[in-house]
């Protein structure tokens, strides 16, 4: 039990940059690239993040798996109340194209410099399982998931 209590105590110190994989493995789409380009993404992925290619990938937003039944479906179909337009503009019948336009745009993001234990603390805090992670000129370097979080853990517990 005291190896598995320093492990942790080690975890939770660790610096995200040193945790996250490189960018090149993440889902990630330019803001201008077309709907098809992040439903392909979409078939074995939960998200797409959004950048700005043109501002040296600048994060923009996130499109969430479950983000498609917005996109397939007629504008309509939608419900709509006073204010929430906004899912039955993201139809692509409704004339939704770019990767832009149907994104949401705030994405929830933590810095690389900030610790395992500052994105555990924001990810209870929001009731989600992934962070974008940012450098300091707010440009998309990488993600904190759950599952690197716990994979990064066992490998400590085992190290020992």
């Amino acid at each position: 039990m005291e190896n598995l209590e320093n492990a942790l105590g080690k975890y939770h110190e660790i610096k995200l940059k040193h945790v996250i994989p490189p960018i090149n493995t993440m889902p990630v789409v330019c803001c201008n690239d077309p709907i098809i380009k992040v439903m392909e993404i979409l078939r074995s992925r939960h998200h797409v993040w959004v950048i700005n290619c043109e501002e040296e990938g600048s994060l923009l937003g996130v499109i969430k798996y479950l983000s498609v039944i917005d996109f397939l479906l007629p504008p309509d179909k939608h419900n709509l109340y006073i204010g929430s337009t906004r899912s039955a503009l993201k139809s692509v019948i409704g004339g939704a194209k770019t990767a832009k336009e149907v994104m949401e745009k705030n994405a929830l993001a933590i810095n690389h410099n900030a610790t395992v234990l500052e994105a555990l603390i924001k990810m209870k805090r929001y009731g989600i399982q992934i962070l974008a992670v940012l450098d300091d000129d707010e440009r998309l370097i990488g993600e904190i998931s759950l599952k690197i979080l716990i994979n990064k853990f066992l490998s400590l517990c085992l190290a020992q």
